[in-house]
């Protein structure tokens, strides 16, 4: 809802405030044309006279240009006026845990840098960073810092060849992309996961459930890490219970996989989840079904996400300093456009909890 009728503020301020704020995240790039006069009374409920009061004050300070019967249309952006340095981060889901936890490193680094930061959604889909890289180039960002979406290297690779014809420096957070030759910040998946199926094995398990995603490089590799360990201990895995899903996130989706598994509950004795939002639906499975972790079977996640209905054991990755690192990198890379592609991986910990029995 763009006006609070509730509110003390004066509705062409509250109008006002909501397109500047607009035109400063770049949902309104350079030169877009803004909604009419007409869409913005129908968009907020409040008079022509109070809409145009709202034009006219962002034309006065700098924002629109207005042409008769043509309609207004977003200047040359404020910040690039002041030479504020700009820089695009692109991430799945600011709703999602991990997500949000590595936009504020981000966020606090760009602040300590005087950087301003515009935040963008992909929802994990390629169109969705399209868009948003398109926009960012319209707004002639510094630079960017990209977690690669729900597809393909190569479709990734075309989405960040947009960037390079621009010459927009690009540094990928967390996921990688196979062959990039760009800057990355992520963490030792492959030793963390390795790390995480020690522990179960230490504790008596060594027919494990996994159920994961081979679309992302931090999953392919959980699930490298992960076989790995099994073939030291000469376990061949058992495919009936092993799902590596190849398409977004859907918890409909990964519900149906979790049942799948948990249909085969004989065939193991633990259930490594490539993240802990899967772990999250073995715990809504396993009730569903009348079972219980860790009495029926023990569970495992990774990421150490905030989960407050469970306790879960899982690897904590130092996701606030992935961001933080991955802002300093892109500054370094904005300043000195030579220097050596850098990967920085940094490491993760066990986090133990109640989710995993010992097991004779």
């Amino acid at each position: 809802m763009i006006i609070n009728n509730k509110s003390s503020i004066p509705k062409y301020f509250q109008l006002q405030s909501w397109l500047q704020d607009k035109i400063e995240q770049g949902y309104y790039a350079t030169n877009d044309k803004i909604p009419t006069e007409n869409e913005l009374v129908q968009m907020s409920g409040i008079s022509r006279a109070t809409v145009r009061q709202a034009l006219k004050n962002l034309e006065h300070d700098g924002y629109i240009i207005r042409k008769k019967r043509v309609g207004s249309f977003v200047k040359k952006n404020k910040r690039n006026l002041l030479n504020i340095p700009t820089i695009g981060i692109l991430i799945p889901d600011i709703r999602s845990g991990y997500a949000a936890i590595l936009a504020r490193g981000a966020e606090d680094e760009a602040n300590q840098n005087d950087i301003s930061l515009i935040l963008c959604n992909t929802d994990d889909k390629l169109s969705q960073a399209t868009y948003h890289v398109e926009r960012l180039i319209k707004l002639s960002v510094s630079g960017i810092i990209y977690i690669p979406v729900a597809a393909t290297d190569k479709q990734n690779l075309e989405v960040i060849n947009k960037l390079k014809r621009k010459n927009i420096p690009v540094v990928l957070a967390d996921r990688g992309i196979q062959d990039s030759n760009l800057d990355f910040v992520t963490t030792n998946n492959f030793e963390g996961s390795r790390k995480i199926t020690q522990h179960l094995i230490d504790n008596g398990h060594e027919k494990i459930a996994f159920l994961s995603n081979k679309l992302y490089s931090t999953e392919r590799l959980r699930y490298d890490g992960f076989i790995s360990k099994m073939k030291e201990i000469n376990v061949n895995q058992d495919s009936s219970i092993t799902i590596l899903d190849d398409k977004a996130f859907d918890v409909n989706r990964y519900l149906t996989h979790v049942h799948k598994i948990l249909k085969n509950r004989k065939k193991f004795t633990a259930v490594y989840a490539g993240h802990d939002r899967i772990a999250l639906l073995f715990y809504a499975g396993a009730k569903h079904l009348g079972l219980e972790v860790p009495k029926d079977f023990s569970l495992v996640g990774y990421d150490n996400m905030p989960l407050t209905t469970i306790s879960l054991t899982t690897m904590h990755q130092p996701i606030y300093e992935m961001g933080q690192e991955s802002m300093k990198l892109i500054i370094s890379r904005i300043n000195n456009e030579k220097m050596n592609v850098k990967n920085i991986i940094l490491n993760s910990n066990l986090i133990e909890r109640s989710s995993v029995r010992l097991i004779q």
